[in-house]
């Protein structure tokens, strides 16, 4: 992995997309969107996460994150960890048309890494960012938050709930976020 994709700054907040392995349309189903959601929450009771943006989209999710407690490397790898054998779990065990072509999906995935044993749920990339200036964050909040609009979900940013963009707005969330 080059130098470009990893977290340098541990303290630092970071810009970061997670993506499902070949853009399976996972989060279009809210079960998968809260098993997110839950465990985000735990990562800030737990692993002192600060969370200052989020949206889940329909494949992937778009953070701003920083770790208060060890390094943000490690919460991520655990978030994801967590996230993706839930989630593949659920799938095994809950109603679910797509079942057998997203768990052969995520099998053939884990077959191409040494990493993964049975099922790959997550790309291995982040694309961290540190954030650096106030425009820069700007931008990314911008970017965040304006995802379900552009996609043609919502009218206004605050009006999709997977999103923090409502805490920005007065209107609350999901989750609690530090405000940048």
């Amino acid at each position: 992995m080059s130098q470009a994709y990893k977290i340098a700054d541990q303290d630092a907040a970071h810009y970061m997309t997670f993506q499902v392995i070949d853009w399976v349309d996972t989060f279009s189903r809210k079960i998968y969107r809260d098993i997110l959601m839950d465990s985000m929450k735990f990562c800030q009771k737990r692993m002192g996460l600060e969370i200052y943006a989020y949206v889940v989209m329909t494949n992937h999710v778009h953070v701003i994150w920083r770790a208060s407690k060890g390094n943000l490397s490690e919460v991520v790898r655990e978030f994801k960890k967590f996230t993706g054998r839930t989630i593949i779990e659920t799938i095994q065990n809950e109603p679910e048309s797509r079942r057998d072509w997203m768990l052969k999906r995520f099998e053939f995935a884990a077959r191409r890494n040494v990493r993964n044993s049975f099922h790959q749920f997550w790309t291995h990339e982040n694309h961290p960012v540190e954030l650096f200036s106030n425009k820069f964050i700007k931008q990314k909040l911008d970017y965040i938050h304006m995802n379900p609009v552009r996609a043609g979900w919502v009218e206004r940013p605050e009006e999709y709930l997977y999103s923090s963009a409502g805490c920005y707005a007065g209107l609350g969330g999901l989750i609690d976020v530090a405000f940048v």
